[in-house]
Formats: structure tokens, C-alpha cells, sequence
């Protein structure tokens, strides 16, 4: 029996990076998950992968910021597992610019996927969440529903050319702690992870590479500028983290352990802030 064993997960961005990782964490630990991707590929490949080790998981195939993809994804989880217990705001990239050269585009973006995304996947879930939070207590039952969302140390610190992702992750942090106190007496812990450097396609060296992601038809170019070497020489433990070690920061809000933590945000950074 996992910790998570008859959960049910929704997870945006999970078909690749560190939400396809999250979706495999929780599984082993016995959640049926909902695995979503803008791409219908790696979202089948991801369920496969949960599949082949023994989990359960279906797919939600689309944009994260469409405005009916909230319901369809909460109805997803509801339609195929009669439930819902853990939500990972996990989707996202960055498009970056200094602010003098940022389109309304760029801005508009970023604060769409990172922010208005979550906050309607969110609102989607309330319904089912206060009527099964007030039926559980009616019967003398205490289970605890989560929330994670993904944060940005950009979005403490504030970072360079990334003023819209900074916003939409500072923004997510403020999301977090107004639902911990809106929603704490349906017994949901809301929290949030801010990663720093970790080693996924959006975070390789840019600098060559060429390396672009396809967003609902716009081409994006994905990686860190500069020297990625002297980057993680500015982390404390010296090198960036993986996508296994970044959902393990998220897995620790998912778990039984962190039934009385709720408003926090957790730094998933080797030390770096």
C-alpha cells in the first residue's frame, strides 16, 4: 500500500519534464493519475510509462489555457476514477524579454498560463471539493485533499529579462496563500514549490542549440542564455537539480506528513534563492 494509495491526481504539463515525473512518483505510490500535454504524443507515452510500472492513468490532451479546459480536465478525473484528491499546477515555459522589448503578447502569456490556468482549474474543482469536504465530515471522516502549485525562485527574487514569468509565478505564490486560508476548513493543504535550476528542454544551453517549443503555433526558442556551467557554480550544492528531484519536492506536499502545512512555499533549488 502506497501513501497515496485510491488518490486521484490531476497534473498539468505532465507528459514530459518534471510533471511526467510527478505523474510517476505519485502513481508508485498508488494515485491514479490524470496526465495532461498540449501534445497528444508524449501525454500517451507518459501514460504508458505509468502503465508499464504497474499505475493507473488516463490522459487529457490540450492547452492548459483554452477556456474550457478546466472543466473538461476536472471532469476527466471525476468521469473515469469518482474522484479528486491532489492537483499539480505544473504547465508552463517562459518567454523571455527585456521589458522595453516585451510584446503585449509575451506579457499576456505567461500571465495566462502560469496564472489564469491554475486559477481556473481551480474554480472548476470547488464545486466537487466543498460538497465531498461537507459529506466527509457529516460522516465523522477526515481526508485531506491537495494543491501544489509551481512556483519560480523568479518569482521571490525577480529575474532579468523574465518580468511576465516573474509576475505569473509571484502571482501563483499569492494564489497559494489566499486559497490555504479560503480553503482550509474543507481540510485542503494548498502550498507551492519554487524550483531554481533544474535540468529539463526548457532549461538546456541556449546558447547553439537552436531549440524552439511549439506553442498553439507560435515558435518559442527554449534554454538558459550564458554559461550554464558558471550558473550551477552559483548553486550551494553545485550542480542544478533533475526532474526526479523536483518532483520529489512536490510529492512531499501530496503525502499524509504534510496534513498540517498548508500557505508554504517550499525552495526546490540546491540552495539557490
Amino acid at each position: 500500500m502506497g501513501k497515496l494509495q485510491g488518490k486521484v491526481a490531476l497534473i498539468t504539463g505532465s507528459g514530459r519534464g518534471i510533471g511526467r515525473e510527478v505523474a510517476l512518483k505519485l502513481a508508485a505510490e498508488g494515485a491514479a493519475v490524470v496526465i495532461n500535454d498540449l501534445d497528444a504524443e508524449p501525454a500517451a507515452e507518459a501514460v504508458q510509462a505509468v502503465q508499464a510500472a504497474g499505475g493507473t492513468a488516463v490522459a487529457c490532451v490540450g492547452s492548459v489555457t483554452a477556456t474550457d479546459f478546466a472543466e473538461r480536465f476536472v471532469k476527466t478525473a471525476l468521469d473515469r476514477f469518482g474522484g479528486l484528491d491532489i492537483i499539480i499546477n505544473n504547465a508552463g515555459y517562459t518567454w523571455d524579454s527585456v521589458i522595453q522589448k516585451m510584446t503585449d503578447e509575451q506579457w499576456s502569456a505567461m500571465l495566462d498560463v502560469h496564472l489564469t490556468a491554475p486559477f481556473r482549474i481551480l474554480r472548476a474543482a470547488s464545486g466537487f471539493i466543498r460538497e465531498a469536504a461537507k459529506n466527509e465530515a457529516a460522516q465523522g471522516i477526515e481526508n485531506f485533499r491537495k494543491v501544489v502549485n509551481i512556483s519560480s525562485i523568479a518569482g521571490i527574487g525577480g529575474n532579468a529579462g523574465q518580468l511576465n514569468y516573474s509576475a505569473g509565478k509571484a502571482g501563483i505564490l499569492g494564489m497559494t496563500r489566499t486559497l490555504a486560508k479560503e480553503w482550509g476548513r474543507y481540510k485542503v493543504n494548498v502550498n507551492a514549490v519554487a524550483f531554481a535550476v533544474i535540468k529539463t528542454r526548457l532549461t538546456a544551453a541556449q546558447a547553439g542549440s537552436g531549440a524552439t517549443i511549439d506553442i498553439e503555433g507560435r515558435k518559442i526558442q527554449v534554454g538558459i542564455g550564458g554559461d550554464v556551467k558558471a550558473i550551477e557554480s552559483f548553486i550551494p550544492l553545485g550542480r542544478a537539480g533533475t526532474a526526479q528531484e523536483a518532483a520529489g519536492a512536490v510529492a512531499l506536499f501530496c503525502y499524509p506528513e504534510s496534513n498540517y502545512i498548508t500557505g508554504e512555499t517550499l525552495v526546490c533549488g540546491g540552495g539557490l534563492r
